[in-house]
């Protein structure tokens, strides 16, 4: 199981390295925007800040702030600040993460069997489904990557061309094992945990 779960984390590097998974963090109604909506209902911030550095609290309390006072004037200020307030907090997290702020995205996006599966793990408290893809996933993706840079070997001193073939699949399949090894060993911790505040 320990192994599964290694896979499991190593996986998602490597599609996010593939560029076929992407974070749901800005999503309207991904989980950062879910407890904004839960901050201002209450008229209090502290579900927000989990999701920003440290040294960016005092930007988030002073947005939040604002953002309470002018939804109070009417319905079409309530609708102006509460954007501000979500794409503040997103622009945070996303540079916690060392990632841009490309806007809001629509709710109701597919993310994918591997994002779905991961936020129900947590709901449920059950990751075998979850870990049973990813891991699945990783050794379809390893034992191809192995087959096509083993045919291309056979065939690599016969041109240059086959030559370049070879070093493509090659480059390929030894880039996502060693994408794989190295997650699987990570130490566990989110992104900037140090710098999180957790309160």
């Amino acid at each position: 199981m320990r192994k599964t779960i290694g896979l499991f984390c190593a996986m998602a590097v490597v599609l996010a390295w593939a560029g076929r998974a992407a974070a749901h963090c800005d999503t309207l109604d991904g989980p950062v925007i879910q407890d904004a909506r839960r901050a201002l209902n209450d008229g209090d911030v502290t579900p927000v800040l989990k999701w920003i550095r440290a040294g960016d609290e005092a930007e988030m309390r002073r947005v939040f702030d604002l953002t309470l006072s002018v939804r109070a004037t009417n319905a079409k200020a309530r609708e102006l600040a509460d954007t501000y307030f979500f794409e503040t907090l997103v622009r945070l997290h996303r540079a916690g993460e060392g990632a841009p702020f490309t806007g809001l995205k629509a709710a109701g996006r597919d993310f994918g069997p591997a994002v779905s599966g991961a936020d129900k793990a947590l709901e449920t408290g059950e990751i075998d489904a979850v870990a049973e893809l990813i891991a699945h996933e990783a050794k379809h993706g390893i034992v191809e990557r192995f087959k096509r840079a083993r045919a291309a070997r056979e065939h690599a001193g016969d041109s240059v061309s086959a030559g370049r073939d070879y070093v493509a699949a090659y480059v390929d399949f030894v880039h996502y094992a060693e994408a794989l090894y190295e997650t699987a060993h990570r130490k566990a911790g989110g992104h900037g945990e140090a710098e999180h505040g957790h309160r």
